[in-house]
């Protein structure tokens, strides 16, 4: 799969260990003072990959969320607009290798702000490390298909 550097969110970032809750992640995308229509008509997707594995001393939950907000700094008061967000994941599928995918919605269900960018929501306990890449693709450039043995 290709990735344009200007639609990457994270690139082994680390994720925050300050608590639960809310914390923005990453860098932020400026789609112009008009919140440009993400994709341009092409359905887009949020890939998000484990690069270091999640710990956590307690039985922690990440859930990802793709966000716009009026300022380069994605509020974490629930005020930004949530395009999208997985489901609360637990920590010990956040593996190196774990690769979770959501499918964008077109910009006329919720207009984009002129910020975007990746919030992670940490449910149960802190986390104590973990990394992943983030990075907004057109759909038709995900690749899901995965070699398997004989007889499977």
């Amino acid at each position: 799969m290709y990735i344009d550097k200007s639609t990457e969110l994270c690139d082994a970032e680390a994720l925050s260990t300050a608590g639960t809750g809310l914390a923005l992640v990453g860098d932020q995308i400026d789609l112009g003072a008009a919140g440009e229509n993400v994709g341009n008509g092409e359905p887009m997707a949020l890939v998000v990959q484990v690069t270091t594995a999640v710990t956590s001393a307690g039985a922690a939950t990440v859930e990802f969320q793709l966000a716009s907000d009026a300022a380069a700094a994605i509020a974490t008061d629930g005020s930004a607009t949530v395009h999208g967000k997985t489901y609360a994941i637990p920590k010990a599928s956040l593996v190196a290798g774990f690769q979770v995918i959501l499918p964008l919605p077109p910009a006329g269900d919720v207009a984009y702000e002129r910020y975007l960018g990746l919030l992670q929501n940490v449910g149960t306990a802190a986390l104590t490390a973990g990394a992943i890449d983030a990075f907004v693709v057109p759909q038709t450039q995900i690749q899901q298909w995965k070699s398997l043995p004989d007889a499977l």
